[in-house]
């Protein structure tokens, strides 16, 4: 008899731990089984062969698949739920396909989910033929690819799939969201047959009949997908990409909680590619040398982008609307005129995000999550865009009965009907969350690449990576719409937006005017972005950051808890704030920071009242010392690394 340790995709009795098991087959490390849970069954895998223990076991029901998940994801497992403390079983969920145990009918070609015309790229450079070799004489594991906008970073990850590959070796890489599949898969479609597509768009069976062939192969593969394509059973992962890098999409904020570019560093040699890197990856990457540079257009010509700022508190900007200037507005009839693009953007969906009685100061909030209601005009509806839930549009306060309810602020909706106003006549197409599936961008990319639609408008989804090459007029409506909020990533998130925005228009297809609207047009910030100069915002964060004592110069763990009340959350969170100083003072433990009880920034839910403490530490470890000494309950909820505090 054979007995092995066993990682089960379920928690047993309050225990997350491995679970010994017996079976008279020899099995492998890697195996998926099926083995008994109390009364039940469920999936796992072995993690470990083990002697025989003292108390009686249980045998393993069967063998799911004779062949091991690979080494780098049995890396994953152990290594996710011990820097992250999240629940082993879950670990096992996130790498192990859903329905794992059903029969499927085979799909018709589940390999390519998407078939898309093959498009040639270009060839390459001089400055891309420099960063490969950069690249490919560098010894560190992570390196990053700093490149600028149209610099053609994908020409480069094709080249170091293509080396890759040639050492039969495998390739994943990730993109930040499925939106942006279907653009780079066509890229790689042109030099590449078989590319394994991963993402959560699609169905059960089909992921799992992708994740069984890929699982099966002996071959070397290329993967593409989001951050859970991180877990393709691919054998011999060579490197992976990661497109975009800056992206926040990178971020698991459910259970198991983890960074997909640290998971990423862990399994492989890793390329970080972003026109706007993260200060935290940036200030590690120059620490080991580990930069690479793109500085230069992938299509050098004459062409050129103009820049203007308007002030948003000059209403003399707004004589023809009061969301558009009239230096946007002048450029958008220049770009019809002329047969081309023009791109619109605002980071907000819906027609009005607040709903106020003018008399009494009423606020329309949900019910539910006790946040603003958004005012949806076409389907004439109020809807929360935390929980979803809709709500009928008041027609006159419920507190003091005036009939003065004023919808305040604007969305992508509400910039959709001033141009349809302004603009009978033009071919108008909207992408954000509320966009019909069918109609999205990724869907739809080819007519919006060759120029079917006259003017685009669009959340932050259109301003990752997506090339539009007949885009002459770019309009930024409000720059500085999340510079105020109370987060230490606000800023950074914030230049990331607008730069990636205004290098939609940077490209070098055309000549283009780039309109900036802004409240702030002085702001550092807003001035970096137009200017397009990482470096200057570089060291303006990363001097914030060290004198506020912030990632990449500490470490951070935050605490939360919930309850009915507001008395007992901030009643227990003090109590939690009172032992964590009593350890780290027990324990010695050294340059820490602790902030008091505060409410978190959505303080009130249907789930009751939150509240929270944050700990900042030189060393990590000390966190995890800290975190292993407090008493779990349902109430208590945590975040290692986070990378907003809201």
């Amino acid at each position: 008899m054979n007995y092995y340790l066993v990682a089960p995709a379920k928690t047993f009795h309050q225990t997350d731990n491995m679970l010994t098991y017996s079976s008279e087959d020899k099995l492998k490390i890697g195996q998926i089984v099926e083995i008994p849970l109390g009364k039940q069954s469920c999936i796992g895998i072995i993690a470990q062969k083990t002697e025989q223990p003292e108390f009686e076991t249980k045998n393993i029901l069967r063998v799911i698949y004779d062949e091991p998940l690979p080494k780098h994801l049995m890396k994953a497992l152990f290594w996710l739920a011990e820097y992250y403390r999240c629940p082993l079983s879950s670990v096992v969920q996130a790498i192990l396909p859903r329905g794992i145990t059903k029969k499927r009918r085979n799909a018709a070609n589940p390999l390519m989910s998407n078939k898309l015309d093959k498009t040639p790229t270009n060839a390459l450079n001089a400055a891309q033929k420099r960063a490969i070799a950069e690249i490919e004489t560098n010894p560190a594991n992570t390196i990053l690819l700093h490149g600028i906008t149209g610099s053609g970073k994908t020409n480069i990850y094709i080249e170091l799939a293509k080396h890759t590959l040639a050492q039969g070796q495998s390739i994943i890489v990730l993109v930040p969201e499925i939106a942006l599949t279907s653009q780079i898969v066509r890229n790689f479609q042109a030099h590449f047959q078989d590319i394994v597509i991963l993402h959560s768009g699609q169905t059960e069976s089909v992921r799992h009949q992708i994740w069984e062939k890929s699982l099966k192969s002996t071959e070397p593969q290329v993967v593409i997908g989001p951050r859970s394509a991180l877990f393709a059973p691919v054998q011999n992962l060579g490197l992976i990409i990661v497109d975009e890098a800056h992206e926040p999409a990178y971020q698991q904020d459910q259970n198991p909680k983890y960074s997909a570019l640290r998971l990423a560093s862990k399994l492989s040699k890793t390329i970080l590619g972003t026109a706007t890197p993260l200060a935290q990856d940036y200030y590690v990457c120059k620490q080991h040398k580990a930069i690479v540079e793109l500085n230069e257009l992938a299509i050098q010509n004459e062409k050129r982008a103009e820049i203007k700022l308007v002030d948003l508190k000059e209403r003399s900007n707004f004589t023809r609307s009061r969301i558009l200037s009239n230096q946007l507005i002048k450029s958008i009839q220049g770009s019809l005129q002329n047969h081309t693009q023009s791109l619109v953007f605002h980071n907000r969906r819906g027609s009005a995000p607040l709903t106020v009685c003018d008399k009494c100061g009423w606020q329309s909030l949900c019910d539910n999550c006790f946040l603003p209601l958004v005012l949806h005009a076409d389907e004439f509806k109020m809807r929360c865009h935390t929980c979803g839930r809709n709500f009928p549009v008041p027609t006159s306060c419920p507190e003091c009965h005036n009939a003065s309810i004023h919808h305040k602020g604007f969305g992508t909706k509400a910039i959709e009907d001033e141009l349809r106003r302004l603009f009978p006549h033009a071919n108008i197409a909207r992408f954000d969350a509320d966009t019909e599936s069918d109609q999205s961008l990724d869907k739809i990319y080819d007519q919006v690449h060759t120029g079917n639609f006259d003017i685009i408008v669009g959340t932050q989804m259109i301003a990752k990576g997506f090339d539009f090459p007949k885009l002459t007029t770019l309009g930024v409506v409000q720059a500085d719409s999340q510079l105020s909020l109370p987060d230490f990533s606000s800023e950074e998130r914030s230049y990331q937006l607008i730069t990636q925005v205004i290098g939609r228009a940077k490209r070098g297809h055309q000549d283009s005017q780039i309109i900036i609207q802004s409240f702030q047009p002085e702001h550092p910030i807003i001035q970096y972005a137009v200017q397009n100069n990482y470096a200057d915002f570089y060291s303006y964060i990363i001097d914030k950051r060290h004198k506020s004592k912030l990632p990449p110069y500490t470490f951070l763990l935050k605490f939360s808890m919930t309850y009915k009340t507001e008395a007992a959350a901030v009643k227990n969170i003090r109590a939690l704030y009172k032992k964590i100083i009593q350890y780290a003072q027990k324990a010695k433990i050294q340059q820490l920071a602790i902030t008091p009880p505060m409410p978190a920034f959505h303080e009130r839910t249907n789930q009751g009242y939150t509240w929270q403490i944050v700990l900042k530490a030189k060393s990590r470890t000390d966190l995890l010392r800290i975190f292993d000494a407090v008493d779990k309950s349902p109430y208590l909820h945590f975040t290692l690394d986070p990378i907003t505090l809201l």
